[in-house]
């Protein structure tokens, strides 16, 4: 890329960040682990194994890499913080259930998460989709899967302003500006022709759209082998939830949207769905994914394979990414008690703020039919190192 350009996308990012302001943090309360709902109840030693693969990761890391909101004084917002009840996490793998309670009693530290003294959340759910497919545009297979454009840029704006740490701008270069980047109905309509991005075809536009919104995927082909397909990047525009578009359209009620809601509306109006697919904005481009054993999980944003019912999508500027989290939530199959020790090992577009997460629920119609019908309030606890290390 010409100077030119670089310096062109390095003063848009600087005046867009001077005239924005980062928003504020949320509040962490402590909360003894007896006071956690359900603690007791649950086997702690299940997120071990995750917690060991999050550990390789963040071990990795310069110690002063930052994991979350700037100028957080609380341990575990740098990945140095970890070193120390990672190293302790391996000793524990394999002992008894007592040994893996104590361990995150004696390291960590629970606190509540809340947003403006407010810390009723809401859980959604997502899964891994499955569906037919072909690597070549062939019958009804005409709906492409596409890969991340060269010309997409991502500019962390925490390399200019360091206040706005974790938060980013994503366009193309025209001329010598740097736009937003094509919207998913100007894609749609052939603004990447010519770019040979096609990975893979599917037969539905609208299995597609929610592969997007999943982030990741599998695609069975005409000779049975398989394909993973995972998240590479995102156009950069807003996720607007169609869901709420049906409901101020008065097509469902407020407290009816659930992706089998919304599939059975575009199933039964199919000379809207272009129409109403357009009204996000936003567009995944994927990669494809070598070398997944089929029972294990895609992988999330810190390249580990999510584990069903283990593993959550989080705000990363609000918990960071690799962190132990209780949830207190119902199940959103039977309404039972879902409480239990998760891992924040993935981020989503519409997971904003201390009180949002989304709950990876695996793959299959079981997991599907789970994802699809959750939205299940309750409160969410962060575990952080007690000390820094």
């Amino acid at each position: 890329m010409k100077a030119s350009r670089l310096v062109a996308i390095a003063c848009a990012v600087a005046a867009l960040a001077g005239c924005h302001r980062a928003p504020p943090g949320p509040s962490l309360t402590s909360v003894p682990f007896a006071l956690l709902p359900g603690w007791a109840e649950d086997h702690p030693a299940a997120a071990l194994p995750g917690l060991l693969a999050d550990c390789a990761h963040l071990v990795a890391l310069p110690a002063e890499t930052p994991l979350g909101l700037p100028g957080q004084a609380l341990p575990g917002f740098h990945a140095g913080d970890w070193r120390g009840v990672c190293a302790r996490a391996a000793t524990v793998m394999g002992k008894d259930a007592a040994a893996a309670r104590a361990y995150f009693e004696q390291d960590f530290t629970a606190y509540r998460l809340e947003d403006s003294g407010n810390s009723a959340a809401e859980f959604t759910g997502y899964y891994e989709p499955e569906m037919a497919g072909s690597l070549v545009r062939d019958g009804k297979f005409t709906t492409p899967l596409l890969g991340r454009p060269d010309d997409l840029i991502q500019a962390d704006l925490g390399r200019f302003i360091p206040d706005l740490h974790g938060r980013s701008i994503t366009g193309r270069v025209a001329g010598h500006a740097l736009v937003p980047y094509f919207s998913r109905a100007e894609i749609e309509r052939g603004a990447l022709d010519g770019q040979h991005l096609e990975l893979l075809f599917v037969a539905d536009p609208v299995d597609a759209f929610f592969l997007q919104v999943q982030g990741s995927g599998r695609v069975d082909l005409p000779d049975g082998s398989v394909v993973r397909v995972a998240y590479a990047a995102q156009n950069g525009l807003p996720y607007v939830a169609i869901g709420r578009k049906l409901v101020e359209r008065g097509a469902l009620p407020q407290d009816g949207v659930t992706m089998q809601a919304i599939r059975a509306w575009l199933a039964a109006h199919p000379q809207e769905v272009a129409q109403m697919l357009d009204e996000n904005p936003s567009y995944v481009f994927f990669r494809l994914r070598q070398g997944v054993a089929p029972d294990q999980g895609p992988p999330g944003a810190l390249g580990v394979p999510l584990v069903p019912g283990r593993s959550i999508a989080v705000d990363r500027g609000v918990i960071p990414l690799g962190a132990p989290v209780w949830l207190d939530t119902t199940d959103p199959a039977d309404g039972s008690k879902f409480q239990r020790l998760m891992l924040a090992q993935d981020t989503g577009g519409a997971i904003k703020g201390a009180r949002r997460a989304d709950i990876f629920f695996g793959w299959g119609e079981a997991a599907e039919q789970r994802a699809g019908a959750a939205r299940q309030p309750g409160t969410q606890y962060v575990l952080l190192p007690k000390v820094a290390s």
